[in-house]
């Protein structure tokens, strides 16, 4: 029997993460859900989501020329800043969640190569409360982080 051939994956992948019952913390899946609601390519882009950053996300990151990380934060400038992510084994190697640095050195020690060039997102957010909503400034950040998307996409 002939095997199936595979797709190739989505050059670009946004990955975006965050915990929408929190406030704030859902500006990553909001980000998500907004760029699939626009226009774009879907054999150029591949927008996923999640609660957070595992090692299983490695295989995500196979056969990509760049990775978009997408996160809310409280350490960052407003309304966002993005940063070239370096891989690096920090605390959050060997938990169930991982920074992506953390990610990326995972993805060079079990596939043996250079994990693609990633850039994170980070989207200034203050309130990360169970059951709130997104407060109206992270929300404005969000819409400033989409704009500047737009040119990395």
């Amino acid at each position: 029997m002939a095997e199936a051939a595979m797709t190739p994956p989505a050059p670009l992948l946004v990955f975006a993460w965050g915990n929408r019952s929190r406030g704030d913390d859902a500006l990553g899946p909001l980000f998500v859900e907004r760029l699939r609601a626009a226009p774009h390519d879907p054999a150029r882009v591949e927008l996923f989501d999640d609660h957070q950053l595992m090692i299983e996300h490695v295989l995500d990151l196979q056969g990509r020329e760049r990775v978009l990380f997408v996160d809310a934060s409280r350490a960052c400038a407003a309304p966002f800043e993005a940063t070239a992510v370096v891989p690096g084994a920090d605390a959050s190697v060997g938990s169930h969640r991982l920074s992506p640095p953390a990610l990326l050195h995972v993805y060079a020690g079990v596939l043996g190569r250079d994990p693609p060039p990633c850039t994170l997102l980070a989207i200034r957010g203050e309130a990360f409360e169970l059951g709130a909503e997104p407060t109206a400034a992270a929300l404005g950040h969000l819409d400033a982080a989409l704009q500047w998307a737009q040119g990395w996409l």
